[in-house]
């Protein structure tokens, strides 16, 4: 770990995090389960609009939860995210991740981060936001997901006939996973 940021509870949280967390809350990724940084920022740089007038590329995506330490632990174990990072603050932690061997080699990856962020409560309302990652073994991926004590919302199922196979799971705080492996070839 890189260490860890305290911020003081007189300045609250610097305005350029407070804009990253509004853009990033309501980011919906695709990563590349492989840990391919290569792989990760390709997609990253072919899904930048054409009109932006800058380069424009995906920072990170974030997910909350009321234990925010014990959610990353699920990320973790269920996908193989290391922690990069970590900021503490009054009321909260915030725990950067990504994809890795190792946390060194997570923090070399280039690629968009997940951010997992402390909130007041696990009742989530709203099932649009989400996290969708591309596995290349879904049956695999859902039981690492179930022994890290993640839950299936929906088992995977083919996507009409494309081959592509979709399951949703739900973390230990509530938020959506939507995993999907591409048809294999022929």
């Amino acid at each position: 770990m890189n260490g860890i940021v305290k911020w003081s509870s007189r300045g609250g949280v610097p305005a350029g995090v407070r804009v990253m967390a509004v853009v990033a809350a309501m980011a919906i990724v695709t990563v590349i389960v492989s840990g391919s940084p290569t792989a990760a920022a390709a997609a990253a740089a072919a899904a930048a609009p054409a009109g932006a007038g800058a380069s424009v590329s995906l920072n990170a995506a974030r997910v909350g939860a009321k234990d925010a330490a014990g959610v990353a632990k699920f990320y973790e174990t269920a996908f193989g995210l290391q922690e990069v990072r970590r900021f503490e603050f009054p009321g909260g932690v915030e725990i950067l991740m990504n994809f890795g061997a190792t946390a060194d080699a997570a923090k070399a990856n280039t690629g968009a981060e997940i951010v997992v962020m402390h909130r007041d409560s696990d009742e989530v309302k709203d099932t649009i936001p989400h996290l969708i990652f591309t596995v290349t073994d879904i049956n695999a991926t859902v039981a690492a997901l179930k022994a890290a004590g993640g839950k299936m919302e929906s088992e995977p199922k083919e996507f009409g006939k494309t081959g592509i196979m979709i399951g949703i799971a739900v973390d230990p705080a509530g938020n959506r996973i939507e995993m999907i492996q591409q048809a294999r070839k022929k």
